[in-house]
């Protein structure tokens, strides 16, 4: 059985004021052999949250009591259930400060049925794939630690929270540490193969990590850009072992 098949029956909460769109969307879905529950309103979308328990959650930004920004602010303080944000197309500012806020992916306004049902498909192979399974401790220096095993990030001794989109984009540099990783190889491993033509979604996310990691961001230490190319988690190994040899 496909991976895509084990997603059959999966539950997307579908949050539309318009009962037109979130039918159109729940008829599409449904079609794909997902289970659909709709919520119209804000604080009825953190019921369904909480009765449905939900794999991924579709959210319009545009509603009338709570829009999507302040439903997914509620949301990110009680689950970290993957959340795609529908937006009006053009409307960059709202693309971006849904990211901003732990949004994992966003879809414009108009987007056609196979679209969606991908972006979905998309965000749960990410979440199926979020364990990576490695149980190795990386010191990379006297600041920074990462527990893989226990998916924890020491900076100064103290612990930093990362998204679960972070946390993969960190995952995927540190383990090909000392080499350069291009745009396309970091979109299709951290974001899958449909994002192939977005990276402005890598860019955004190396800056959220070096605000978190680095000591000067400006100037970053570990995760090293490449102009043109991609970016560079710092060789660690090799590093401890100069200063051995000093």
């Amino acid at each position: 059985m496909s991976q895509d098949e084990d997603f059959k029956n999966r539950v997307i909460l579908v949050v539309d004021d318009e009962e037109r769109m979130a039918r159109f969307i729940r008829l599409n879905l449904e079609h794909d052999g997902f289970r659909v529950v709709e919520a119209h309103r804000g604080l009825e979308a953190i019921h369904q949250l909480r009765d449905a328990m939900p794999d991924v959650v579709i959210l319009d930004v545009m509603m009338p009591d709570l829009d999507g920004f302040e439903v997914l602010k509620m949301i990110r303080e009680i689950s970290n259930v993957p959340v795609i944000m529908l937006t009006a197309k053009g409307e960059e500012d709202d693309r971006v400060r849904g990211l901003e806020l732990g949004a994992d992916d966003y879809v414009t306004k108009p987007f056609s049925p196979r679209e969606l049902v991908s972006r979905v498909r998309a965000v749960l192979r990410r979440t199926e794939a979020s364990g990576f399974g490695s149980k190795e401790v990386y010191e990379i220096d006297d600041r920074l630690k990462i527990d893989f095993g226990r998916r924890e990030v020491w900076v100064d001794g103290k612990l930093v929270k990362l998204r679960p989109t972070e946390y993969r984009l960190l995952y995927h540099l540190v383990q090909n540490a000392g080499w350069v990783m291009t745009y396309d190889q970091l979109l299709s491993k951290v974001w899958g193969y449909e994002y192939r033509d977005e990276p402005h979604y890598v860019r955004l996310y190396i800056n959220y990590l070096r605000q978190k990691l680095e000591k000067d961001p400006a100037n970053p230490k570990y995760i090293l850009t490449e102009r043109g190319v991609g970016y560079r988690f710092v060789d660690f190994s090799r590093e401890a072992s100069k200063k051995s040899s000093d």
